[in-house]
């Protein structure tokens, strides 16, 4: 299984299926924090992250927000005090792609990063 923390997103157009079970199952291990929920029909990748206090809330958010520019691939965030969580599924296929398995590993490692405490 290779390093999806090393990986880089690719563009998705549509016109390619959302993962499977297994594909997922299969990938689960780059995030194992993240919750696959459904919402309106659709799978995604969940996480909420705990901090201090707003502000280091507020720089996580703006770090994957960065993130999210640099792969290009743009996740949900929700941002309140103590606590940011994020969302992310591939909006052009309407489910999971190998990208937001991706952007949350990438998400990870700010988090370990951060001042959290």
């Amino acid at each position: 299984m290779d390093d999806l923390k090393q990986a880089t997103c690719v563009p998705c157009r549509g016109g390619v299926p959302p993962l499977t079970a297994a594909e997922i199952a299969e990938l689960r291990p780059h995030a194992p924090a993240w919750d696959v929920v459904e919402r309106d029909g659709i799978l995604r990748l969940e996480r909420a992250f705990a901090f201090k206090d707003f502000r280091a809330a507020l720089d996580f958010t703006v770090e994957v927000g960065e993130l999210a520019e640099r792969e290009q691939h743009h996740p949900d965030i929700h941002l309140s005090w103590g606590k940011v969580v994020v969302e992310t599924w591939t909006h052009k296929i309407r489910g999971l792609h190998r990208n937001d398995f991706i952007l949350a590993a990438k998400t990870e490692t700010l988090y370990a990063g951060s001042a959290k405490a």
